[in-house]
């Protein structure tokens, strides 16, 4: 297993052989792995080969809900027997794939009740149905930031899901320091990812400073 550590140690030793610049940080370097590794994910998501990975995924494991009206749900069609929960707060941004945003799952905390992802249009739809009496299934649809959970009396979910950027969700003393984590993509990837970083630091390194300010660089 890869960790961020050694590919960010693998990254500086190649650029070494090109020029060395003492203000290239890792924090810089660990960015650009990362956004080249969300860039490829994406076009992993439209080839259905993400989900089945969990390492890549983020748990937040404890999101508290509030309740809230058929408005805020966007579900105004709806006129009886209902109500909903929302996320308390706007969740961190998820990265969108292909299909929208790249949630693995919504659970109840213990993971023992799965939802099924839908959209409030959907969901008003099948409510007039006459066999929706019978559907047991629990559902929950992601917008603008917050997820929705029609018919749930819960005080929170569990969600996996791919965020951009970095999510630290540790609280405890056992938490890994960031450099000893897995890369946050596939270690299949990395050698793709690997190849756009260097060309892209190498890049930034070779361009000359500005002669009036030649103690400052652009990476620092």
């Amino acid at each position: 297993m890869t960790t961020i550590g050694d590919a960010i140690s693998r990254v500086r030793n190649t650029l070494k052989a090109v020029k060395e610049d003492p203000f290239l940080t890792d924090r810089t370097i660990y960015l650009s792995l990362l956004k080249y590794g969300q860039t490829l994910l994406k076009r992993e998501d439209n080839q259905f080969r993400l989900m089945k990975i969990s390492s890549i995924f983020n748990v937040l494991p404890y999101i508290e809900l509030i309740d809230v009206d058929k408005v805020d749900a966007q579900c105004i069609g709806v006129y009886s027997g209902c109500y909903f929960k929302r996320s308390k707060e706007k969740l961190p941004t998820i990265l969108d794939g292909v299909f929208g945003p790249i949630i693995r799952t919504v659970s109840s905390i213990d993971g023992t009740i799965e939802l099924y992802r839908t959209d409030p249009g959907t969901w008003v739809s099948m409510t007039k149905t006459t066999t929706f009496k019978y559907n047991k299934k629990q559902y929950f649809w992601y917008l603008n930031g917050y997820v929705y959970l029609p018919n749930v009396d819960w005080d929170a979910i569990r969600m996996e899901a791919i965020f951009e950027g970095v999510i630290d969700s540790c609280s405890t003393d056992e938490c890994l320091i960031r450099q000893d984590q897995p890369l946050p993509f596939p270690e299949y990837l990395f050698s793709e990812v690997e190849q756009f970083v260097i060309k892209e630091l190498t890049m930034a390194i070779q361009v000359p400073t500005d002669g009036a300010d030649d103690s400052q660089n652009s990476l620092r």
